[in-house]
């Protein structure tokens, strides 16, 4: 497998012909739609190494993946036009074997519970843990709870593990930062939160707890982590894993309200694992920049390795980009879009994609229907690579993935 920049000119088949891939390939791996069009700059993902499978007559996925040496999950997962599905026909070309990374990552998901289940059964089989957003929390430590059981039922189908996640959301679906500190102040209603989680965890057979709680007073920093403590523990009884979800700091001392409450050191030490949230350098309301720069990352990654052990550590990677209108006007905000999408709107505005080095991340300008000028940057098989290159060079425990509500196969075949 490897990276193939298009340069002018290039079509699918002469790609095809230039690579020795099966047009087919090319296109299921890279999601392409008719008429297949591309654009100078974006990246195509190359699987030259790649053994094929024709399918016969009276062919399934069961009698494919056991002819073959492999399971069902491992086909889907070297397959995504399969879609997790069974149904095959005759004359279909398959991928049966593809070389495996030699440093496996464990690989966790978010999705919200409206997720679209075609779009879920297709991802599932690359999935470790089913990340479930979210469970919110009252005044009281009673839970807002998520309407998740279809969620959960599939992950077991597909041999993934579920996992709830907390956040601070209210019944009136808004993040509350005072809600988060009255009940990590009061001992009762932390108690009543910690009871509350084991008991719907363990009733619904989650494997696992995520805290993803933001935006915690600096007064509240030991009293999070006396939490998350007492959480791990009353967890741990139960069989069900705990891990804690960290903004992306580069000290122990620094300011702003997403870090000041947040020890990355005792935090990492109570939970089995964290997952850095390691995004967001490129947001709703920043002007034009990448959502991830890899030197930011690194940096964030490089200081967690200092206060906890890297078989802990999870580092997140986003699945998704951003729009921005130019020039940029403090306030406005951007427009969220997939990966697909965004390498659809260059080919259909006929603009180059471009590659930031130092950011190894792609991004390119058109000029909307209203005359307004436009800069997005997204993720593409690259800036997959160069963040996925990272994770394995630090040795971390695996990734996470923010999140899984819009396809993008670039991603997948690369995990």
């Amino acid at each position: 497998m490897y990276i193939y920049t298009v340069s002018s000119g290039d079509t699918l088949a002469s790609i095809s012909n230039r690579t020795g891939v099966l047009p087919s390939v090319i296109q299921n791996a890279n999601a392409l739609t008719p008429p297949f069009s591309l654009t100078p700059g974006e990246a195509l993902l190359i699987l030259d190494d790649a053994e094929i499978y024709s399918v016969r007559e009276g062919d399934s996925v069961y009698s494919i993946a056991a002819e073959n040496g492999i399971s069902e999950r491992r086909l889907w997962q070297l397959n995504p036009s399969l879609g997790g599905g069974t149904e095959v026909y005759p004359g279909q070309t398959l991928i049966v074997s593809l070389p495996e990374s030699e440093m496996p990552l464990v690989t966790t998901g978010y999705a919200y519970t409206f997720i679209n289940e075609a779009l879920l059964r297709t991802t599932l089989p690359y999935l470790d843990y089913l990340a479930v957003f979210s469970y919110g929390f009252r005044p009281d430590g009673s839970l807002v709870p998520a309407d998740d059981e279809k969620m959960i039922a599939l992950a077991r189908e597909y041999g993934t593990s579920p996992m709830l996640v907390l956040t601070s959301i209210g019944d009136d679906g808004t993040f509350s930062s005072e809600v988060v500190s009255q009940m990590l102040s009061s001992p009762e209603v932390r108690r009543t939160l910690i009871e509350n989680l084991t008991e719907t965890a363990a009733n619904k057979g989650y494997s696992a707890v995520n805290s993803d709680l933001e935006y915690i007073p600096g007064e509240n920093r030991d009293d999070y982590s006396e939490f998350i403590r007492e959480l791990a523990a009353s967890l741990d009884r139960e069989g069900i894993e705990l891990t804690v979800s960290l903004p992306p700091k580069t000290s122990d001392t620094q300011r702003g309200l997403l870090y000041e409450g947040i020890d990355y050191a005792a935090l990492g030490e109570a939970a089995d694992r964290v997952l850095l949230m390691t995004y967001e350098w490129g947001y709703t309301y920043s002007e034009p920049r990448a959502v991830a720069p890899i030197g930011n990352v690194r940096a964030v990654v490089d200081y967690a390795l200092s206060v906890i052990p890297r078989e802990k550590i999870d580092m997140g990677i986003p699945n998704y980009g951003y729009d921005w209108q130019l020039p940029f006007v403090e306030g406005t905000a951007a427009r969220s879009l997939g990966n697909l999408a965004a390498r659809e709107l260059a080919v259909e505005r006929g603009v180059p994609i471009m590659y930031d080095s130092e950011a190894q991340t792609p991004y390119f300008n058109y000029t909307a229907e209203d005359g307004t000028g436009h800069e997005v940057w997204f993720e593409d098989p690259r800036s997959i690579e160069a963040k996925l290159s990272l994770a394995r060079e630090k040795g971390l425990s695996g990734i996470g993935i923010w999140q899984i509500m819009r396809w993008f196969p670039g991603l997948w075949l690369q995990v």
